[in-house]
């Protein structure tokens, strides 16, 4: 991974990641917002699996171990975060005397 052009190539496609997501997710409408928190919390739950077989395919690659471990604790801190917010929205249709 030496080449600079393929670096360059990956570091253009990281900001174009982000510019995008960052203008598709600031136009979201809030009452869409707890449909496509499920959404994301699905496919984080397959990052999850991802990142766990990243940190397990090479046993004697420090770094490969690392950065699986690394993505594992960013999906679940982003499973956990969705699911909080999407129940703390939910609970905020309920009516104000049901119970739980």
């Amino acid at each position: 991974m030496s080449d600079p052009t393929l670096l360059i190539l990956l570091f253009f496609i990281l900001m174009l990641a982000i510019f995008l997501g960052f203008e598709v997710i600031s136009k979201v409408p809030s009452t869409l917002h707890t449909p496509l928190m499920s959404g994301s919390n699905a496919i984080s739950g397959i990052t999850i699996v991802g990142a766990i077989l990243a940190a397990g395919a090479t046993p004697n690659d420090t770094l490969s171990s690392l950065l699986g471990v690394g993505a594992m604790i960013c999906a679940m801190i982003n499973v956990v975060g969705g699911y909080l917010v999407t129940d703390r929205m939910l609970g905020m249709f309920k009516k104000k005397g049901a119970k739980p």
